[in-house]
């Protein structure tokens, strides 16, 4: 498929991190860009984009269909991305019904084309430190904590949808974008703030998958052009351990960099605490159970086929750190 500059397309969840830079990324390709946001989101990430901006719901159909008018592609990119919730059914309804709804009002509006943005929270990981790839699907019960569910079901209703009523969805999977523009931030973005700041003395075991904010967006536009319906695609970086992303950026900040392993296990006592002074404050905590679990396995993901089907390509991870170091310096969030 080629699609054709000037085309109207709409982007969810542009007022959030990754939603901002594909609308970036699709107005620098040269689309008319239709943003979809909340009455209550934040605009900060919206102020220097040359785009409509509408309001609506991604969980009222109704809403969606009038936000859809005219468009001919869609980025559903909209999610709630927290591993902790006051209620945690929030996350489902958002990432599940708001998925649901949006779908159906693309089918309803006759979307010509979708690029769903799932999340490598679907995929199956190991211990051992395996690199996973597209063909490892996580079953619902095999989920970590409600925001993994929520994305394997949400995903898993899309494809449903895919087979059943040709809706024309690829699907892609980031991993862990950093970068700039990470207002909320995303709960990597406030690792990065903590250890920049020098609070986080030590670390877990575990491991994750890096990549630029930038280059997720750049590879949603590619998905739209040349993705295959029905398939998905991780847009993911570099593996590493996270007592390397600490070490690199004690080095940029000048600190001293952690050297002190710590075993999971008495951390969850601190989890347990943390959660219940949440419940209280109503603010997520920075260390949750469910966080403390998903770390027991390295989460090494490969983006090999979206390399060889979209022509995706990323960036050295180092890149997207310092640009976020940079952006939430100039952002206010490392005052001391």
């Amino acid at each position: 498929m080629r699609a054709t500059s000037g085309d109207l397309v709409l982007v969810t969840g542009a007022s959030g991190f990754v939603g901002s830079a594909v609308a970036r990324a699709a107005i620098e390709r040269g689309f008319k860009v239709r943003v979809l946001v909340r009455a209550t989101s934040p605009r900060k990430n919206l102020e220097t984009l040359d785009a409509e901006v509408v309001i609506g719901d991604m969980r009222d159909e109704a809403s969606m269909r009038a936000a859809l008018s005219g468009v001919r592609y869609l980025f559903h990119v909209a999610a709630d991305y927290r591993l902790w919730a006051p209620d945690p059914d929030e996350i489902e309804r958002a990432n599940l019904e708001g998925t649901e709804a949006t779908m159906r009002a693309a089918l309803a509006s006759g979307v010509e084309r979708i690029v769903y943005t799932s999340s490598v929270a679907t995929l199956k990981v190991t211990r051992e430190g395996c690199i996973a790839d597209e063909t490892a699907p996580l079953r619902a019960n095999e989920a970590i904590g409600v925001y993994k569910r929520s994305k394997v079901l949400a995903e898993r209703a899309v494809e449903r949808m895919i087979a059943a009523e040709r809706l024309p969805a690829v699907i892609v999977n980031p991993s862990t974008p950093i970068g700039p523009r990470d207002v909320r931030p995303t709960p990597t973005g406030r690792i990065i703030v903590e250890a920049a700041l020098g609070k986080i003395p030590a670390f877990v075991d575990t491991g994750l998958n890096l990549v630029h904010v930038d280059d997720v967006a750049t590879g949603h536009l590619l998905a739209l052009e040349h993705g295959r319906v029905g398939e998905r695609y991780i847009l993911g970086g570099e593996n590493l351990p996270l007592q390397q992303m600490l070490a690199d950026i004690a080095a940029r900040t000048g600190r001293k960099p952690p050297t002190i392993s710590l075993p999971r296990w008495p951390l969850y006592p601190l989890a347990f605490g943390a959660e219940c002074v949440a419940k209280l404050t109503r603010r997520e905590p920075f260390v949750t159970i469910d966080g403390l679990k998903m770390a027991k396995n390295k989460m090494y993901f490969t983006s090999a086929k979206a390399e060889r089907e979209l022509g995706y390509r990323a960036r050295p991870y180092r890149e997207g750190l310092y640009d976020a170091l940079d952006w939430f310096r100039a952002a206010g969030y490392l005052r001391t």
